[in-house]
C-alpha cells in the first residue's frame, strides 16, 4: 500500500485574488498522488496575545491540529516593506507555543513568494528564514523561487505561464516531496 502525505499551504496574504494563494495552488499540481494538499486561510486568527492561551480561540484550535495533521508545509510569501507580512508572523507565531505543542517543529517546509515589483520577495524569504530555523522545522534551501512581475506569469484562470518559473518550481516541489518522504521513512 503507498504511503500518503498531508501537505498545508500558507500565505501572508488575505486577498482574495492572492497571487501568492494562486502560486500555492501551481505549487500543489506537482505534488504525487499520494499527497493531499490543504489551504490554511489565517484570516480568522487573532493577533497573539499569550492572555489568550489559556483558553485557545477557537480559531487557533483548527490551525495548530491542521499543522499538527501536516507532514509537510508549504509557504508563500508576499513581501510588505521588505520583510513577511504581519499576518504570516502572527499565525506562525501561534503555532511556536509550546503548550499548544508546536506542531510545525522538525517539519519538512517549502518556501516561495510572488510580488508585482522586481525584488521577487527575496527580503522577505531571507526574514522568513531566519524565523522558520526559530521553529526548527527543516527548510528546502534550493531552488529559491522569487517570483517578480508575478502579475504578466499568470494566465486568466490562474495557471503559471511563465516557462522558466515553472521549472524552478517543480524542482522546488520535487525537493520538498523528497524531503517529507524521508522524514516520514
Amino acid at each position: 500500500m503507498t504511503q500518503t502525505f498531508h501537505i498545508v499551504g500558507l500565505t501572508g496574504s488575505l486577498r482574495k485574488a492572492s497571487m501568492n494563494k494562486t502560486l500555492l495552488k501551481n505549487a500543489a499540481l506537482f505534488l504525487p498522488e499520494n499527497f493531499t494538499y490543504t489551504y490554511a486561510d489565517l484570516g480568522d486568527l487573532p493577533l497573539y496575545n499569550q492572555d489568550l492561551e489559556e483558553d485557545l480561540p477557537e480559531s487557533v484550535k483548527q490551525f495548530a491540529e491542521l499543522c499538527s495533521s501536516a507532514d509537510g508545509i508549504l509557504i508563500s510569501t508576499p513581501e510588505y516593506n521588505g520583510l513577511i507580512t504581519g499576518v504570516l508572523k502572527n499565525a506562525l507565531d501561534w503555532v511556536s507555543r509550546k503548550n499548544i505543542g508546536a506542531p510545525l517543529g522538525t517539519k519538512p517546509v517549502a518556501i516561495m513568494g510572488a510580488t508585482t515589483g522586481p525584488g521577487g520577495t527575496a527580503r522577505a524569504q531571507t526574514n522568513l528564514r531566519q524565523l522558520l530555523f526559530a521553529l526548527d522545522m527543516d527548510s528546502v534551501n534550493r531552488p529559491e523561487l522569487k517570483l517578480s512581475q508575478a502579475h504578466m506569469k499568470f494566465d486568466d484562470e490562474g495557471r503559471l505561464s511563465d516557462f522558466g518559473t515553472l521549472q524552478v518550481l517543480q524542482q522546488l516541489v520535487d525537493k520538498f516531496v523528497q524531503k517529507v518522504e524521508k522524514s516520514k521513512a
